[in-house]
């Protein structure tokens, strides 16, 4: 009796620790149906294509794991710094232009910031479709989104 004692009980720790992990999991999972709706702000300030390619296939992806935008109230992709410069018009690769155009038809806001555009002497007019204005600056955007309880993303 003994050593069944020994085996059973190790063996239904195991059994209870992995179905509580599967109903905390499922709890808290907003793709399952919880009902909960995610504000997400991204922080894009890495210069280079590769960089804002990534990040905009990121925030495609984050979407679909949440069970797709029914579960999103809001998300924006804030840039700044070096990476404003992947985003401007002129010069702007193709996929980044077609991947940020989906991306706001389906409810993304892009935030350009405007410390940033000063300094690269570039008007609104100038970055990629759909852009708004952030005169207080990306950073202090960031800010106002996380205290208004938005989940903080920086890939």
């Amino acid at each position: 009796m003994i050593t069944v004692r020994a085996f059973t009980a190790p063996w239904a720790f195991a059994v209870a620790v992995a179905l509580g992990v599967v109903s905390v999991t499922a709890a808290g999972a907003s793709h399952l149906g919880d009902g909960k709706k995610h504000r997400i702000v991204y922080q894009l300030d890495d210069p280079g294509v590769d960089k804002a390619r990534f990040v905009l296939n990121n925030i495609a992806n984050h979407v679909k794991g949440v069970g797709g935008w029914k579960n999103v109230e809001a998300l924006e992709l804030v840039v700044f710094g070096p990476a404003l410069k992947e985003f401007v018009r002129k010069g702007l690769d193709p996929e980044i232009g077609q991947a940020l155009e989906a991306l706001q038809t389906q409810g993304v806001v892009f935030g350009a910031c405007g410390n940033t555009m000063k300094g690269m002497n570039v008007t609104l007019d100038q970055i990629a479709r759909g852009a708004k204005a952030l005169p207080q600056g990306g950073v202090v955007r960031v800010m106002e989104l996380q205290e208004q309880g938005f989940s903080y993303i920086r890939p």
